[in-house]
């Protein structure tokens, strides 16, 4: 099934191909310049530091529906061992099986493909079993420093859950209203965290009910961001956009959007309850973050332990 005339209007507008050079595999990282991130710097007031990664954990937010997407499978390999004879100093070591994108992390631009395509153009079929994304893996997006942006969906419109219901999409009216309930303006090359509080449901055990129904960013989103200038997107959900799709039959056209034709990075299952808290408290909602990547060759995906510098 071919995909929309909708969805390929919108590609078209906010498609950064060939925008920083034909052989570009960053995207919109581009956008975090030394001038920015030092800007960035000025975010920071108080010194207060917000974790904003879920614990990786075997019980983790995976629930099954993707396959080969395993919870961390955390094993001991050495426990006090003295490996250079007895009475010298002992060691433990351990080791982690899981998938990159498992817990909290950012999807690599070759995450999704669409039409035989991913960012700037470049076959899909450059994705190959053994070295995995041989263009625009993970390990290209080197450093991820910029001002963020918190963007508290909830706290906007004033709902006294703090969540949004499951089949709320996130609309570009709501992205203003949320920039005007805080009091400012997303900039070029910042880094926008979309608040849901739909990562509540895990933090209280029920992470079947994260993962289905949730709310998530509309199909309309990806323009608004891509008018800002956008460098990265981030949320609190496990899917980024509504789930189940907006449109019938139309599943993840905002990862393909976003990661395919914009070339900007999105993360998911990122906590933002704290950092709506500090927010609130301090009255202003934006920060230095640091959201550094795992540089894992050819990756399509890498777990992420941001903290947001207020």
């Amino acid at each position: 099934m071919s995909l929309p005339t909708e969805f390929h209007e919108i590609a078209k507008r906010v498609n950064n191909w060939g925008r920083w050079g034909a052989d570009d595999e960053i995207g919109t990282l581009n956008l975090i310049t030394d001038e920015v991130v030092r800007e960035a710097a000025r975010s920071v007031r108080s010194g207060r530091r917000v974790p904003l990664a879920l614990s990786l954990r075997q019980d983790g937010v995976q629930t099954g529906m993707i396959p080969g997407r395993v919870n961390p499978l955390h094993v001991m390999v050495q426990i006090n061992q003295e490996i250079f004879g007895p009475g010298t100093v002992a060691c433990s070591d351990d080791a982690v099986t899981m998938g990159l994108q498992a817990g909290t992390h950012w999807d690599a631009l070759t995450h999704v493909s669409h039409s035989g395509r991913v960012y700037n153009g470049r076959p899909a079929d450059t994705i190959t079993p053994h070295t995995g994304a041989a263009f625009a893996g993970i390990d290209k997006a080197r450093h991820i420093v910029s001002r963020g942006v918190l963007l508290d969906i909830p706290r906007a419109l004033g709902l006294d859950t703090g969540r949004l219901p499951g089949g709320h999409a996130v609309t570009p009216e709501d992205l203003d209203a949320a920039e005007e309930s805080a009091g400012v303006r997303v900039r070029a090359g910042d880094i926008v965290l979309v608040r849901t509080g739909q990562v509540q449901a895990y933090l209280a055990g029920d992470k079947h009910g994260y993962a289905f129904p949730s709310p998530g960013l509309s199909i309309r989103t990806p323009e608004w961001f891509h008018a800002r200038d956008v460098a990265a997107v981030a949320n609190d959900t496990m899917t980024f956009e509504i789930f189940p799709p907006e449109i019938e039959d139309l599943w993840l056209p905002v990862h393909a959007l976003h990661l395919v034709e914009m070339g900007m990075p999105q993360g998911q299952n990122w906590n933002l309850e704290e950092l709506s808290t500090a927010c609130g408290e301090a009255g202003r909602y934006d920060f230095l973050l640091s959201a550094m990547p795992e540089p894992f060759v050819g990756g399509t995906g890498t777990p992420v332990a941001p903290v947001a510098v207020l």
